[in-house]
């Protein structure tokens, strides 16, 4: 910078020597006075200048050193800033981890009660529906199947697969065959005496229905025969048998119809039956190991009051029946014998397998079409590879509820 200023101030003295007059001759003695008087004056000029340049350099000097020191103060402010820039953040930062903290206590404490209520609640409509349950099946039957006392082949038939059966609740002594798994003709005898002797009269009355049933799970219960409709996979029909007409149809829903309900029943879709507290539907619930689903059935609207699924297996299965509200379901190996109960379910949990003895049946050659209990002659009714045949029961009291 001091080298630019001296540039600057030679500059200016040859400027200042360009514009003097030439002299007229060089001997001249006031020439030289006058060249003298002006090289005093640049002279003095540069003087000033040079003094000027030492002042400005002094407070050039001056003001870098103010620069520098208040570039440190700046320095060290920043420094500060950044430091409590820092330190903020650091605190923002705590209190957002404990408002996070907060929150999450605020929603775990939620989410307890939310549980604590979804508990309370489910345990509420546990006991209502085990309330219900108990409404639903208080019948006066407190009876449980101990063993099968005796067999008793009442006729035999040329026809493998159908089922037979007396009105579940009735007093009429009349006895129904329904030839088959698939057909509308119903066979009407008089008594189980007409039926064994076929020579005994009166003939038996053929009656012709306006729908065919399928499988062998039909019942007749009040005077209505209730059976599944061939050709629908899972519409329940009730026909009235005097009428001949259709009185009601139902749906069952709960994937009945999908699969066989019995391994060993090739025909058995839905299986209906009947006992001390009504009728009931057995079908295949959904899945390649399904299980039997168990359902309640109002005989008068067709309404279902209530469904169950059991733990009872289709797989090797060939018949089941109801008794006192219990599902017994009958199963053999390979269709032949031996042919046992080893699966029980009680809806109301007062019986299992571990309650009851060993539960055979006497040996026969083939699986059963059908085995349906008659809650009014307190035995069963069974087709067997063409013979109809009757299982007498021994039974005891079941342990009351708690």
């Amino acid at each position: 910078m001091m080298l630019a200023l001296r540039r600057a101030c030679i500059f200016r003295a040859v400027v200042f020597m360009a514009f003097l007059p030439p002299p007229p001759r060089a001997q001249d003695p006031a020439m030289v006075h006058y060249i003298y008087q002006r090289f005093q004056v640049l002279e003095q000029g540069l003087q000033k200048c040079t003094q000027a340049t030492r002042a400005y350099i002094q407070d050039f000097q001056e003001f870098s050193k103010n620069i520098s020191v208040m570039l440190g103060r700046c320095h060290t402010y920043t420094s500060e800033y950044k430091s409590a820039v820092h330190n903020l953040a650091l605190r923002v930062e705590r209190a957002q981890r404990e408002l996070d903290y907060l929150e999450y206590l605020r929603e775990a404490d939620a989410c307890a009660e939310s549980e604590d209520k979804a508990l309370a609640e489910k345990l509420v409509q546990e006991a209502e529906e085990e309330q219900r349950v108990r409404t639903l099946l208080n019948a006066s039957c407190d009876n449980m199947l101990m063993g099968i006392k005796s067999l008793k082949i009442v006729k035999k038939t040329m026809d493998t697969d159908g089922s037979w059966m007396k009105d579940a609740v009735s007093d009429s002594p009349k006895v129904y065959v329904f030839i088959g798994s698939r057909n509308n003709t119903v066979w009407e005898f008089a008594n189980i005496r007409a039926f064994m002797e076929d020579s005994t009269k009166p003939a038996p009355r053929k009656l012709i229905l306006t729908h065919s049933w399928q499988g062998t799970g039909q019942v007749i219960y009040k005077g209505f025969l209730f059976f599944h409709s061939q050709g629908t996979p899972n519409e329940i029909i009730k026909y009235n048998l005097q009428k001949r007409t259709v009185e009601d149809r139902m749906l069952l829903f709960g994937g009945a119809g999908r699969a066989l309900a019995y391994q060993h029943s090739p025909s058995t879709y839905i299986d209906l039956a009947v006992d001390e507290h009504g009728l009931w539907a057995i079908h295949s619930g959904p899945g390649i190991r399904s299980h039997l689903v168990l359902t309640k059935i109002e005989p008068d609207t067709l309404g279902v009051e209530h469904s169950w699924d059991t733990p009872c297996r289709s797989q090797d299965a060939e018949a089941s029946f109801l008794l006192c509200g219990v599902l017994y379901v009958v199963y053999s190996s390979g269709g032949h014998g031996p042919h046992r109960i080893t699966c029980v379910y009680d809806p109301l949990g007062t019986i299992t397998e571990e309650n009851l003895p060993n539960l055979f049946f006497p040996r026969r050659p083939r699986s059963h079409s059908m085995i349906h209990y008659n809650p009014r002659d307190k035995q069963l009714y069974a087709w067997n590879d063409g013979n109809q045949i009757i299982y007498k029961l021994q039974t005891r009291r079941k342990q009351p509820l708690q």
